[in-house]
Parts: structure tokens; C-alpha cells; sequence
């Protein structure tokens, strides 16, 4: 078979078998997507046909190989202060718990694609407590390549341009990379943030919080009812009574929030 001619038969079994292993939905229209991704892992691979690719995945032996395809298929689009209102709302809580006597604070980026959004955060926190207090970010995301460059924190110039003036030279480094220029963040933005794989189509996690704030924005919109549920409920046992949890504008969640109350759009707050 041809890579670029995918069937409708192999694709109802792509379709399947990621949404059982990472709970996300790839509707009809989406075989075009779904084709080039998987063929360039293929190509990688040498292997010539995508049906031998899936009965190497579903078989035994193929979970490590299962990973690389959910990789292959996550979009991951992001960048600095990507929505910004929501790191002012970050801003203002932290600093009426700081006033309140809190000096600990636990924050969870649920998708941290490439580390643009868990930086944000960091800086958003140096700026705010100037480097007082217990403060840690856990960062996570179901893929194992985005995850290791937001471990490196290195982006291109034009990567730093959503930054406020003075934020580049404060808190990254810059420097040559081949014929580009690339900033990396530093280690005071580093220190602040542990990265790690989570699926978050399968709740419980093993974290035990409790979380002052949970960010996970853009990325319920790949899931149907059910796997959000499951991933809502997770988040309002891990979030103290009067955290935050912050979704993408685009997503809505009407009817699955029970426990939750809007406080600005996008913007919910755990309920005591």
C-alpha cells in the first residue's frame, strides 16, 4: 500500500486504537492528518505498508512503539503567554494567598507541549513572589518529544516575541545555534518545574495534592464527554477548596463542571 493512500479500513484502526490508549477522538475527515503523521514515522521505521505498522503496534511487544505513534499524532501548538488574561488571573491569586499567609504553592500544567506555557507560568510566579516561598510547577504531557524540549528550554528568537520587554535578556540565555540565534531559559525558570509523561485520558494520577491551580487548556477539545468527565473529576479531587482551574477559551464545560463555579471565562474555581 501506498503511505499516502490510507484506507478507510486502516484508518478506523488507527482511529480506535489511539483513542483506547490516550482518549483522543480523531473524527471522519481527519484521515489525511492521520496518514502523513503515521507515514513519516513509518519512513523512519522502513516500513512499507500501514497495516504491518499496526499489527506491530497492537502486538506484543509494540507499547514502547505505541508511544512514538501518539507523538506522531499530537498536535501541539502553543506559545509564550498564549492567552494571557489567564496568567493575570495566576498573578492575582497568588498574590491574595501570599497576603492570606500562604507560602506554598502547587501548580499543575496538564499540557505542557514544548514549555512554553509551564516558562510562562514560572515567570509569571518569579515576577510575582520574586523567588520567596515553597513553589513548585509539575508539568506534564503525553509525549515524550515535546516533553524533552521543554526539558531543554531552547527556542528561537522569534519564539521570545510575545515576551514583555525585558523578560528575554532576564530570563534566558542567548546564544548561537548552527546559523540560528536560540535563548535558553535559565536555571531559575528550570529549577521550578519537574516534567513528566502523564496519559491524561486515564485518571486517577499519582499525584495527591492538594494543587492551588490546575492548567489544562486546549487539549479537552480531543476528547468526547466521557474521557473529559473522568479527567473533571480528577482535577477537583487533586485541587484544594477555592483553587483555580483554568481550560482553553474554546472549550466549554457545560454540564461536566459539578463542584465548580465559573468565575471568568474559561476560568473556574473549586467550590468548598
Amino acid at each position: 500500500m501506498n503511505l499516502m493512500e490510507m484506507d478507510r479500513d486502516a484508518f478506523d484502526q488507527f482511529r480506535t486504537l489511539v483513542y483506547a490508549k490516550s482518549g483522543i477522538t480523531l473524527g471522519d475527515g481527519k484521515e489525511a492528518l492521520v496518514s502523513a503523521r503515521v507515514g513519516k514515522r513509518m519512513r523512519q521505521l522502513g516500513m512499507g505498508d500501514f497495516q504491518s505498522y499496526l499489527d506491530w503496534v497492537k502486538g506484543a511487544g509494540g507499547e514502547d512503539e505505541m508511544v512514538q505513534l501518539l507523538d506522531a499524532i499530537s498536535t501541539n501548538v502553543t506559545s509564550f503567554y498564549r492567552e494571557p488574561v489567564h496568567f493575570e488571573v495566576v498573578d492575582g491569586a497568588i498574590r491574595r494567598w501570599w497576603e492570606q499567609g500562604q507560602r506554598r504553592f502547587r501548580i499543575w500544567c496538564a499540557a505542557s507541549s514544548t514549555g512554553e506555557e509551564p516558562y510562562t507560568l514560572a515567570m509569571t510566579l518569579r515576577e510575582c513572589l520574586g523567588g520567596e516561598g515553597d513553589v513548585r510547577l509539575l508539568a506534564t504531557d503525553i509525549s515524550t518529544r515535546v516533553l524533552k524540549a521543554a526539558k531543554a528550554g531552547e527556542y528561537a528568537e522569534s519564539k521570545l516575541e510575545s515576551l514583555p520587554p525585558g523578560f528575554a535578556g532576564r530570563f534566558f540565555t542567548r546564544g548561537r545555534k548552527g546559523d540560528g540565534i536560540f535563548h535558553t531559559a535559565k536555571d531559575e525558570l528550570k529549577s521550578m518545574i519537574l516534567y513528566k509523561r502523564i496519559n491524561l485520558a486515564f485518571p486517577p494520577f499519582p499525584m495527591q495534592g492538594p494543587m492551588d491551580i490546575i492548567m489544562c487548556r486546549n487539549v479537552m477539545i480531543y476528547f468526547d464527554n466521557a474521557v473529559r468527565q473522568r479527567l473533571i473529576s480528577e482535577f477537583r479531587r487533586l485541587l484544594k477548596p477555592g483553587g483555580y482551574l483554568i481550560v482553553g477559551h474554546a472549550e466549554s464545560l457545560t454540564g461536566l463542571a459539578e463542584g465548580f463555579k465559573s468565575v471568568r471565562p474559561a476560568v473556574y474555581v473549586k467550590e468548598a
